[in-house]
């Protein structure tokens, strides 16, 4: 479900489920992770494209092949410290670990899980077909995914609030305009190939080392905030304004639940 191939000492990383617009099982968080660990230890690779099979980048979760699977949920948030990146966050952040550009390539589709997997990138291109959402409010939940940490040097915080507490698609203009894409693409596999070319004409010791000051300068201080997203979500999935939200995400019209009192954070 995660396919992996170099050529020309570029690796591309493909979420390769077509038929459920790529959305993401459990399989498929490890195939990400593995492949962050292999583009990690190979000094060949001078940059990176994550793509999605077909039309669309990545649908987001895969909520019933999650449920479907007994420990699924526990794989996902489990850490051995509080403050360390659990396997949902190392498929967003790991890509900002390595030390060659990474570029995601989004056209379609790129709601949810997916979003927050693009945003892990260097560099996001869409074409006019994206439509892009961060989800987890519309069932109750809160992103968990480590976008806290990269979405300060994104997006405005009134953006970004906005943008995930809507829980709805934006195109690709308005994301544009909001700064959660890089670039909006006429011809995106064409602008691609001028990116990896003009790459792969620089130094790569010199790419690490302006990817990892950027990073350093950019980012927020991490595992404080790691810990802070996994328990609130841990606290909203034992909640019951979290079992409302997900009813009344899957009923129309007036027959919506109303939610109990706010619990206290």
């Amino acid at each position: 479900m995660i396919s992996f191939s170099e050529a020309n000492n570029i690796a591309f990383v493909t979420l390769s489920r077509p038929e459920k617009q790529n959305a993401l099982s459990v399989d498929m968080f490890v195939g990400l992770d593995n492949a962050i660990k292999k583009i990690r230890n190979s000094k060949s690779i001078r940059a990176v494209v994550i793509q999605g099979e077909g039309a669309h980048f990545c649908a987001g979760l895969d909520v019933k092949s999650v449920l479907n699977k007994p420990f699924g949920i526990i794989k996902l948030l489990k850490k051995w410290l509080p403050g360390n990146a659990n396997l949902a966050q190392r498929v967003v952040l790991g890509w900002q670990a390595l030390p060659v550009p990474v570029i995601a390539k989004i056209t379609g589709n790129c709601l949810g899980g997916g979003c927050h997997i693009a945003l892990g990138a260097d560099i996001r291109l869409a074409d006019n077909s994206a439509q892009l959402a961060i989800m987890e409010a519309k069932w109750g939940l809160c992103p968990d995914m480590g976008g806290s940490l990269l979405l300060p040097a994104t997006m405005n915080k009134d953006k970004a609030l906005l943008m995930t507490v809507h829980a709805q698609r934006i195109d690709a203009q308005q994301a544009l305009k909001d700064g959660l894409i890089t670039e909006l693409c006429d011809d995106v596999d064409a602008r691609l190939s001028e990116l990896l070319t003009q790459f792969s004409a620089r130094s790569p010791d010199a790419i690490a080392a302006i990817k990892k000051v950027y990073n350093r300068a950019y980012n927020q201080p991490a595992r404080k905030l790691l810990w802070l997203e996994t328990w609130s979500q841990i606290k909203l999935l034992a909640a019951k304004n979290t079992k409302i939200a997900m009813k009344n995400a899957s009923v129309a019209g007036e027959n919506k639940k109303p939610f109990l009192p706010r619990m206290k954070w």
